[in-house]
């Protein structure tokens, strides 16, 4: 957290004049759904600036796993990540084996997002299995849609070495590449609808492939904060049908070293403007307040926790 003073002379006596504290939220790329996320919550945040002095600003990362990491070193004050890589950071696995990042807390979740495997038609995959042999995009180092697209493989009895090109693009640099053949598909890790889905399948036949069967039930079992869900019908051109396949929740996390009241500033701009945040973004159009609850797997913060029990959420 960044404070910036600004100092008034009086004769020989020098007063500070105005002191805001300026927090970033880091989000995702800029075609997927964490940036506008995080540019809605900052622009509510930034609509009481003048009571609060709490200016919030946004930065385009790598994901979720960045994200986390850079809020542990105290380089970002709040994140978005998935609840799978919030939940491993918040205990020690996964990624983060041995690593555990203790000072990591929640402040909400906030819409669901789902596995999505994006192919290109004339690849003729109609499942995971078929995904051996050909060139699909994991996703870049440190997010989590690598993370993810890994935990499924690993369920499935699939290793990187069966695919005939293991991908590491960004998120935005993925409609470009199926687009172009360089991959026969992608899995992204994202709230629909979504621009990077609708670029893809704007320029290109492309199919949203089920991630269904046994070892996806396994897969939930196993880990509490996956569910079922299914892409929506219609949502992307080609794909009239609803897709079926599991996802997480997209968590908005801070540090135990952020203050109380920038949480709570925080939260309390989103929860007194919800019905205007729900219209910023389709993804969250089925969200509810009691949802923001939903799926936390890392303990609230203090701010969160204050603002939510005087709302009687909690």
């Amino acid at each position: 957290m960044k404070k910036i003073a600004t100092m008034t002379l009086l004769g020989a006596l020098t007063i500070p004049a105005f002191a805001a504290e300026f927090v970033t939220i880091g989000t995702g790329g800029v075609t997927g759904t964490y940036y506008p996320t995080g540019g809605a919550i900052c622009r509510l945040v930034n609509k009481y600036k003048k009571e609060t002095k709490i200016r919030c600003s946004v930065e385009s990362t790598g994901g979720s796993v960045y994200n986390i990491n850079t809020i542990k070193n105290g380089e970002l004050d709040f994140g978005i990540a998935q609840s799978d890589v919030v939940y491993q950071a918040s205990n020690g696995t996964g990624k983060f084996d041995g690593k555990q990042v203790k000072k990591l807390k929640s402040v909400m979740a906030i819409y669901p997002e789902l596995l999505t495997l994006v192919t290109r038609k004339d690849a003729n995959i109609n499942g995971i299995a078929d995904v051996k042999g050909k060139r699909i995009n994991l996703g870049n180092p440190g997010s989590g849609n690598e993370a993810t697209a890994l935990t499924l493989f690993d369920a499935s009895g699939i290793k990187k070495d069966d695919l005939s090109f293991a991908g590491a693009l960004k998120a935005s640099e993925m409609p470009d590449a199926l687009r172009d053949n360089k991959i026969d598909g992608y899995f992204y890790m994202v709230g629909h609808p979504t621009a990077n889905i609708k670029d893809a399948s704007n320029s290109v036949d492309v199919k949203i492939t089920p991630l269904e069967g046994s070892n996806i039930d396994s897969l939930i079992k196993k880990y509490p904060y996956f569910a079922k869900a299914d892409v929506p019908a219609g949502m992307y051109k080609g794909n009239p049908d609803a897709t079926p396949t599991f996802g997480v929740k997209a968590v908005l996390v801070t540090s135990d070293d952020v203050s109380e009241k920038a949480v709570y500033t925080v939260i309390k701009a989103i929860l007194e403007n919800f019905d205007d945040f729900k219209k910023l973004h389709p993804a969250y159009s089925n969200i509810t307040k009691k949802s923001l609850l939903d799926g936390l797997s890392a303990p609230l913060h203090e701010g969160a926790k204050k603002y939510f029990k005087e709302a009687g959420l909690l």
